[in-house]
């Protein structure tokens, strides 16, 4: 195939047969698809456009080395995401805690809108030739004599069958895909978000994201672009307050809060938007990546938000996952299983930093979201959905 080719997102018609098919559409997917296509692989990403809304995210300033590594000019970002420059934090204390990015090495990092930015990815995986099928669901894989995997693809009301050497699961916390490979999912917490995004406000001026605990969770609340902001509730689904889904219940629990009801006050919901619930916890696959399938991103393992790790992991596993398949594909078989070892270890680690960040909220120590965090149970297998 020519450069001129690639460039404009074209590949010969592989017949229905690829190196690999992408099942997610997200940053994690996308990062994939674009690590095979750069490396020369045939690659299906299928783009389901499916699963709860996507909302304001920010992006640290670390991620600008992982774009350029996927061949992004971080640039880009600058004209659809709005800049951030920083963190707030009332965590552990009353007084809030700040946290600047002006002497980050890497500049200033983004309020995400994450629409744009996912189609911003997936538009950079088609240029590099990947084939991308938006609206098209991944189904139940079934393994073939040669090894490699039959899969469909159903489009609205067209359903086809592709067949491929590799499956990647990015398709989120719901792991679609590995689950039927043999791998396990295991959930550690029942976190789940609710959040709603308010009107515009031309005095708003702040770059920063703000994360402010509470008795029962955390707030955040951060611009989103292109003028309004975001704010966000997370709890335990135990502990949801009732109809917390209606802006009326969702805003008054809002003004017990100090630091984000100020930056929400006098401003209602954007017209035509209600509080909008969506899962926020913790879990890992086990493993990461079998005979001839890999997991990236949240499908893979999915943080607590208050990492403020989730689009930087998901870029991250959804390239070397690619880097690992493509040096599978090229006879360094030992590649995939240091991928999922690697991938292992970084959540061990993250499960100690978890437990550390919530021990700091003495306050509230006895309340059940509290105590659940400092003193955590087991994981629970969560079911296949």
């Amino acid at each position: 195939m020519t450069t001129s080719a690639a460039a404009a997102g074209r590949r010969p018609d592989h017949r229905g047969h690829y190196d690999a098919v992408v099942a997610g559409g997200g940053p994690a997917g996308a990062a994939a698809a674009i690590a095979l296509a750069r490396a020369g692989r045939s690659v299906l990403l299928a783009d389901a456009h499916t699963g709860p809304p996507k909302t304001s995210e920010s992006l640290v300033p670390a991620a600008r080395m992982l774009l350029h590594d996927l061949g992004i000019d971080p640039r880009a970002l600058d004209s659809d995401h709005r800049p951030c420059h920083g963190t707030l934090s009332v965590w552990g204390s009353s007084q809030p805690q700040q946290a600047d990015f002006i002497n980050d090495p890497h500049g200033h990092g983004w309020h995400l809108d994450r629409p744009a930015f996912d189609s911003m990815l997936r538009s950079h995986a088609l240029a590099h030739g990947a084939r991308v099928a938006e609206h098209t669901t991944a189904g139940r894989p079934t393994r073939l004599s040669d090894g490699g995997w039959q899969i469909a693809l159903t489009t609205h009301d067209t359903r086809r069958t592709v067949r491929c050497r590799w499956l990647i699961d990015a398709t989120g916390r719901r792991a679609r895909i590995a689950p039927h490979c043999g791998a396990v999912r295991h959930r550690y917490d029942r976190l789940v978000a609710v959040h709603l995004r308010l009107a515009h406000d031309p005095h708003d001026s702040e770059s920063r994201s703000v994360v402010e605990s509470a008795p029962d969770g955390w707030w955040y609340t951060a611009p989103c672009h292109p003028t309004g902001r975001l704010v966000a509730y997370f709890t335990d689904t135990d502990l949801t307050p009732p109809a917390l889904t209606t802006p009326k219940v969702f805003l008054d629990l809002l003004a017990t809060t100090p630091h984000v009801a100020a930056r929400a006050q006098g401003r209602p919901p954007r017209p035509g938007d209600v509080p909008r619930r969506c899962a926020a916890h913790t879990a890992r696959l086990e493993p990461a990546a079998g005979e001839g399938w890999i997991a990236a991103g949240d499908a893979a393992a999915a943080y607590d938000p208050v990492s403020s790790q989730g689009i930087l992991t998901a870029l991250y596993t959804g390239k070397c996952a690619g880097e690992a398949v493509d040096a599978h594909l090229a006879g360094r078989y030992s590649a995939t299983g240091t991928y999922a070892a690697r991938l292992h270890e970084t959540f061990d680690g993250y499960l100690l930093g978890h437990r550390t960040v919530h021990s700091w909220e003495e306050r509230w120590a006895t309340r059940p979201f509290w105590h659940r965090r400092q003193h955590p149970s087991p994981p629970d297998t969560a079911p296949h959905r």
